[in-house]
């Protein structure tokens, strides 16, 4: 079948929107249509040279929508179902799935080249083979994807809103309550206040801090933390540790979540400043792994006992934890609905990323065409 598409074709450049060709679903695959795709900062990596990814590739790894067909074998979901798309795929048997940690699961190894586990594309045109970002390629109005990618969700609840939970809601909300381990009490910092920043936020209000204090230099980013429970905000890392200082009466943070678009050095300096005695900054941003971006001194971790640690999807299980989130949703204790700033079509998404570039948005959201 056919099925448009947003590729790009190297660094530097922006999406291109063309028709191409899509297989059918093979053995464990299915054919999803896809409802909504979330814009995420992740995708810009690829376009920024941040994270380099097999050329051609369909963008989009934040997406719901509908099962239109099955191949062989699938027992997970049946035509019709409503999904959510985790950009982690997740088999259930590897070492890591079995001992909770999907969110590390084997079958991630190829999200960036775009190919299915068994090395094979289900995307082509102009006779060369086209990836799919994180297996899933939601810049496309359909794809041909691992049944291992798919979360089947309450079908009453709105896709176009559900499609947050693959990636940035989860990865935040779990930042703060998984890798950071936010507790009643806790004092959290949170640098960067986007899509992922905004819910470790509001993570971290769920949890119970006692202070949620968020640095961001865009002043629609740092209001709007304050309405998903941060109880202060500072334009600046250094206003924001003296504000810390004082609230704690000198005993400094609990955490410190690094949720920044681009992580660099200074940030991870600023964090692990201010933590005190015991505390832990989580790193969930990305940056070029080639760049050595943590630069600290070992001798104040090991007599303050400060921990610093990476998480992926916020060591979060997407099986468990997306239908969780969106039952904490349709039960009014998450909020879902207020992080959409703006909506696109797909024909608009170069002008969506510039938007996220300009600070505009907390999330945009493509909605395909029905």
């Amino acid at each position: 079948m056919k099925t448009k598409a947003a590729v790009l074709f190297d660094a530097g450049k922006p999406f291109e929107l063309m028709e191409l060709d899509l297989d059918g679903p093979g053995p464990g695959e299915v054919l999803i249509k896809y409802t909504a795709a979330g814009l995420c900062h992740s995708d810009l990596h690829l376009i920024d040279n941040d994270l380099v990814p097999r050329f051609p590739i369909i963008g989009g790894h934040e997406g719901a929508g509908i099962i239109e067909d099955v191949g062989p074998g699938v027992t997970k979901v049946a035509p019709g179902d409503h999904v959510v798309c985790s950009f982690i795929p997740n088999c259930g048997t590897c070492r890591y799935c079995s001992t909770g940690r999907q969110n590390l699961c084997d079958m991630g190894a190829t999200i960036l080249d775009g190919h299915m586990p068994d090395g094979t594309f289900r995307f082509h045109g102009g006779g060369q083979d086209f990836g799919a970002m994180c297996m899933l390629g939601t810049f496309s109005e359909r794809a041909t994807i691992s049944q291992h990618s798919v979360v089947k969700v309450d079908d009453w609840l709105p896709l176009e809103t559900a499609v947050l939970v693959g990636c940035g809601v989860p990865t935040g909300w779990a930042t703060a309550n998984y890798a950071g381990g936010v507790r009643a009490g806790d004092t959290t910092v949170v640098y960067g206040i986007g899509g992922i920043g905004i819910n470790a936020v509001q993570g971290a209000a769920h949890a119970g801090a006692k202070y949620v204090v968020a640095v961001d230099p865009v002043e629609f980013k740092r209001e709007a933390a304050l309405k998903f429970g941060a109880t202060h905000a500072f334009a600046t890392a250094a206003e924001a540790a003296e504000k810390v200082n004082e609230l704690t009466w000198g005993q400094l943070a609990d955490q410190a979540l690094i949720t920044v678009g681009t992580v660099e050095e200074d940030v991870v300096s600023q964090a692990f400043d201010v933590v005190g005695k015991g505390g832990t900054v989580v790193i969930t941003g990305l940056a070029n792994p080639e760049k050595l971006t943590v630069h600290v001194s070992g001798g104040v971790m090991t007599l303050f006992e400060k921990t610093i640690k990476g998480t992926l999807f916020g060591s979060a299980n997407p099986q468990y934890d997306i239908v969780r989130l969106l039952r904490l949703y349709d039960a009014g204790q998450l909020k879902l609905d207020e992080l959409v700033t703006r909506k696109y079509t797909l024909d608009q998404v170069n002008e969506g990323y510039q938007d996220l570039r300009d600070g505009k948005n907390i999330r945009g959201v493509i909605v395909h065409a029905q």
